[in-house]
């Protein structure tokens, strides 16, 4: 068998910054990263630079069943909802029977048999549907080869089969060398692969990273593996799940079914669902399940295996079948009414719904006020309804869809840190520049879009200050998710504090109420409100110099505006802001990451 070269973990660092802060440090096994370093090597992105996530709402697989001659729909999967992050390795555990091969078949778009499913799954927003093929690797629990080849040969044949016709032989060459040279298997080359029982062949090890080595070929940002451990030693099953973990690290997405684990390999997962009976039973960190099944009546002895634990709990015990299957329906519904749950439906709230296309919003917004006028009474209302809605929708999206970032990597990130793997500033900086360009990038674009099809000021001025105060309102928003992301050790805590804030948020706004009539006690909260300071500059820009406002209404007792100082008036606007508006979403920015960092500093003095 051909030795390995193995080494530490990479840091949960987004993809665009992998490389930020590395060391040298010993690995797990207590040897260099060299192996870490080649993974990183060939783990370059090119189908999804930013990694996939992966989300399924109330999702039923049904199969059809014959009994006395009549066709039946027996139900496998019962209405299963779940997310999966980039970066992500994820364990899918359960019992036999509980229904784990099949949920991955399914978010893989790879189910068969007959079997016909229900409910949605999204990939990066995007409904699955065949071209998961393409950007997708399954690795199946059994490995079957032809025999007859050598390591080289089946890889040269599976790299024409998988590769653009257009790859070179010399470019297929590479992949495949540097790929087997990660993988230990260059000692391989000329070794048939041939079948159980035959001497001077790969060994089992041998067979489980060969079949890894084939999905790499097309570099997929998302792997399925069908129980990667079946069959092997503790060693080679250890040495497996860490390649696994060493390219989740880099932030790849991989999902796999595992029976069993022992604690070491189940320890390198970062997130865990538990299956029972084609329900959903526990989605989170495995800290978190420990805690969960604590809290449910359920605790894990201190020197008991949390997977053994957890599996052999939600297990169906012969001639207790009907007191286990109370016990797995007592377990899935605490979980379904929990805070662990409240997390997950975050992600995928957001990924259905709030995580839609910001083309597909500013259209939607652009098209309902289409020719928009500023010379009439109307267009005055119409005008300030676009900006409304333009700082709103930079407001609300980031922050709410932001706020499980820190947490789910939280505990990553904490058992890298306990390593000396890299500080707790250089983690939190590198997080926020490696977010940067999207919170850049996504209100520009939004900006153009609503923009021009409104309607607004055709001025290069007007536009691009327009746009400077949606990239600032857009950060400021999501810092201040990122902040109470930081100082809650839950999402659903988080938000429980946040809504209220957001009350305020839009009262001080300048849209609902004249800010010159707050009380006293309560207006100071308005110089805390990104959204009143970009209101306020939005409408300065846009309505300066519009003097021949008509007015076309007959009763002389309804106020008419017919100049920019009236329209900025009437809610307490001033042209004398603007760079006071613009500097202090700036201001506000930095504040809530500094807060932001002092949380998660004080969460790690704590444990």
């Amino acid at each position: 068998m051909a030795s390995d070269e193995e080494g530490t973990q990479l840091s949960p660092l987004n993809t665009s910054w992998r490389n930020f802060g590395t060391n040298e440090s010993s690995g797990i096994f207590g040897e260099s990263d060299q192996f870490t370093r080649k993974i990183r090597t060939y783990s370059q992105w090119s189908p999804m630079e930013e990694g996939v996530t992966l989300a399924w709402n109330d999702v039923s697989v049904y199969i059809q069943t014959k009994k006395n001659g009549k066709t039946t729909c027996k139900r496998i999967i019962n209405g299963v909802t779940g997310a999966v992050k980039a970066g992500s390795l994820v364990a899918l555990m359960g019992a036999s029977g509980a229904g784990k091969s099949t949920l991955m078949s399914t978010l893989a778009h790879r189910i068969t048999g007959g079997a016909f499913v229900e409910g949605d799954v999204l990939i990066n927003g995007r409904p699955i549907g065949n071209y998961m093929k393409y950007i997708s690797g399954f690795m199946h629990q059994e490995d079957i080869f032809i025999g007859s080849l050598t390591v080289s040969e089946h890889m040269n044949i599976m790299a024409r089969l998988k590769l653009d016709r257009k790859t070179t032989q010399q470019e297929r060459n590479s992949k495949i060398h540097e790929i087997l040279k990660s993988l230990g298997l260059t000692k391989c080359l000329n070794t048939r692969i041939g079948i159980n029982g035959e001497s001077k062949v790969l060994s089992g090890g041998e067979k489980k990273r060969l079949a890894f080595a084939t999905e790499l070929l097309t570099d997929p940002p998302i792997l399925f593996c069908d129980e990667p451990t079946t069959g092997l030693d503790s060693y080679s099953a250890q040495k497996i799940v860490t390649m696994m973990n060493t390219m989740a690290s880099s932030g790849k997405t991989i999902l796999c079914t595992i029976h069993q684990p022992s604690s070491d390999i189940f320890a390198m997962f970062s997130q865990l669902i538990l299956m029972a009976d084609g329900r959903i039973a526990f989605i989170g960190s495995a800290a978190s399940a420990l805690d969960f099944f604590q809290k449910a009546g359920y605790r894990c002895p201190t020197s008991y295996n949390p997977a053994d634990f957890f599996i052999k709990t939600l297990a169906t015990t012969p001639g207790f079948e009907e007191n286990s299957k109370q016990c797995i329906k007592r377990i899935c519904d605490y979980f379904a009414v929990s805070d662990y749950n409240k997390e997950v439906n975050v992600v995928v709230q957001y990924e259905f719904h709030m995580g839609r296309a910001v083309e597909v919003i500013g259209i939607m917004i652009g098209l309902c006020y289409l020719g928009t006028d500023f010379t009439t009474q109307v267009g005055i209302q119409n005008v300030e309804g676009i900006i409304f809605l333009l700082v709103s929708e930079n407001t609300f999206t980031p922050m709410y869809s932001i706020l499980d970032e820190f947490p789910q990597k939280y505990p990553l990130f904490l058992r890298e840190y306990n390593s000396g793997l890299y500080s707790s500033f250089l983690y939190f900086l590198s997080r926020i520049m490696a977010m940067l360009p999207g919170l850049i990038i996504e209100p520009i674009l939004f900006v153009i879009i609503v923009y021009w099809l409104s309607g607004l000021r055709a001025t290069t001025y007007a536009f691009l200050m327009t746009t400077l105060a949606g990239i600032l309102t857009l950060n400021s928003a999501a810092a201040c998710g990122i902040f109470f992301s930081n100082a809650f050790d839950s999402v659903p805590a988080a938000m429980a504090y946040l809504v209220p804030f957001d009350y305020v948020l839009m009262l001080t706004s300048g849209v609902f109420v004249k800010l010159s009539t707050l009380p006293r006690v309560f207006s100071w909260t308005k110089y805390l409100s990104w959204l009143m300071y970009s209101t306020e500059s939005i409408s300065t820009v846009q309505w300066n110099g519009i003097k021949n406002i008509t007015c076309d209404i007959s009763d002389q007792e309804i106020p008419c505006l017919t100049a920019d100082t009236q329209v900025l008036e009437k809610y307490s606007f001033s042209e004398d802001n603007l760079s006071r508006d613009l500097w202090s979403m700036l201001f506000l920015c930095i504040i809530f990451h500094c807060l932001s960092f002092i949380c998660l500093w004080l969460k790690i003095r704590k444990r």
